[in-house]
């Protein structure tokens, strides 16, 4: 049975964390600027990127060091993308050999991420000076897998992690994890940095086959602002510690990790779509009777991404005619006068159309339900038995205030 935990990147067995300041952003000393995640023994690992043509130094060191599937730690920084930057591979580099040399392993056996500005030279120096004071930091705790998620965060206002447990082949089987995601967060992999753990025993082209499976239902699904990242990078390590028959083909024992793992992204693509920059509001968009899934998947990422969709939503303006336009700009062929909309919250439900027209509703209620912090658009096409549902937030006057002066 699926149950929520706590410790984060740190509830699995054999897994340690710390997050500490070391110098990457200048600006404010009491924030953490990089983690490092690192498992007692070898795992099997594999990761997801960016879709972006543009990528980050980190992205292609790393893609390099998972050629054999494996995969020890993780070292990841905030204040700085290290990309279109001087140096960066050289500099990711540098703090994967930094880690390795502090740790005992090889420098192949470390991953690396970045997060932040653009187009600046890393301080890498810092991050390779501080790396000896961070290990001594690594514990198996709560309290370390929340320092390793503060210390990836930039424009976050709040940390993101999450753990399940589940059972497989009649071990307990422990997943965690953290992530970082605010803005330039727009479907196309999803852009973030996702750091996950797991006991699980499962081999390296099983655990990648459920990442990218998993990224497709939960990554892929949240939007913020329509910008997709360079950075983007959701790694996974599985060390095998639960002691259950390892993983090496789908069936009973894959499906039961596959649905913890995908549970678990979900949680942390929810989190990072609630903390889209400047929101006030979780938009979840549910798409049923569509065709097939596809088309139920296109129709609900077009409405969270609806600028004037998000703009109503932070003005709990039943606006329903812009969830129905973005519908039919979505690229998908559909009849609209099979389709019903309605909003809801922890306020209440309400039609506010009914076979592609406009009916009398209660504009007081309609306010009210739209008041809550997290609303649903309910979208029904009568085309089929599809469905999907996709997350974004409301667009506020903040979001072009922290983004106007991001760099400077």
């Amino acid at each position: 049975m699926l149950q929520q935990i706590t410790g984060g990147v740190c509830a699995a067995r054999g897994f340690r964390a710390a997050g500490l300041h070391v110098g990457v952003k200048t600006h404010n000393v009491n924030k953490k600027d990089v983690a490092l995640i690192v498992s007692d023994t070898d795992c099997a690992a594999a990761a997801v990127f960016t879709k972006n043509v543009v990528k980050a130094a980190p992205i292609h060191v790393t893609k390099n060091h998972l050629a054999d599937g494996k995969a020890r730690a993780i070292i990841a920084n905030s204040g700085n993308a290290n990309a279109c930057a001087p140096g960066g591979e050289d500099n990711a580099r540098r703090m994967c050999e930094a880690a390795a040399a502090a740790l005992g392993c090889k420098g192949e056996d470390v991953l690396v991420a970045s997060t932040g500005v653009i187009g600046q030279p890393l301080n890498v120096g810092a991050i390779v000076e501080g790396i000896p004071t961070l290990c001594g930091l690594l514990e198996q705790s709560a309290e370390a897998s929340d320092a390793a998620a503060c210390a990836i965060m930039t424009t976050d206002t709040v940390k993101k992690e999450a753990a399940v447990e589940t059972t497989v082949g009649g071990k307990t089987v422990r997943i965690g994890g953290i992530a970082k995601g605010s803005g330039m967060i727009h479907p196309n992999m999803g852009t973030m940095l996702c750091f996950i753990t797991t006991d699980c025993a499962i081999s390296p082209a099983m655990i990648k086959e459920a990442l990218l499976e998993t990224a497709r239902v939960s990554f892929n699904r949240i939007s913020v602002d329509g910008d997709t990242s360079t950075n983007d990078t959701c790694c996974v390590l599985a060390n095998g510690l639960a002691g259950n028959p390892e993983i090496a083909e789908k069936g009973v024992d894959y499906d039961a990790f596959a649905s913890a793992l995908q549970e678990l992204c979900v949680q942390l693509a929810r989190k990072m779509a609630k903390d889209g920059e400047g929101a006030k509001h979780l938009i979840t968009c549910t798409v049923k009777g569509a065709e097939n899934e596809a088309q139920a998947e296109t129709v609900s990422k077009s409405v969270i991404a609806s600028t004037l969709t998000k703009a109503a939503v932070f003005g709990c303006d039943a606006n329903w005619g812009r969830v129905l336009c973005a519908m039919g700009y979505s690229g998908e062929q559909f009849d609209p006068e099979h389709v019903d909309v309605r909003f809801a919250s922890r306020a209440g439900t309400i039609l506010v159309c009914e076979q592609g027209r406009g009916l009398a509703f209660d504009e007081d209620l309609a306010k009210k339900i739209l008041t809550e912090d997290e609303i649903v658009i309910d979208i029904v096409m009568g085309e089929g038995n599809g469905s999907c549902t996709c997350w974004g937030c409301d667009i506020t006057y903040d979001y072009i205030k922290i983004n106007g002066d991001y760099r400077t």
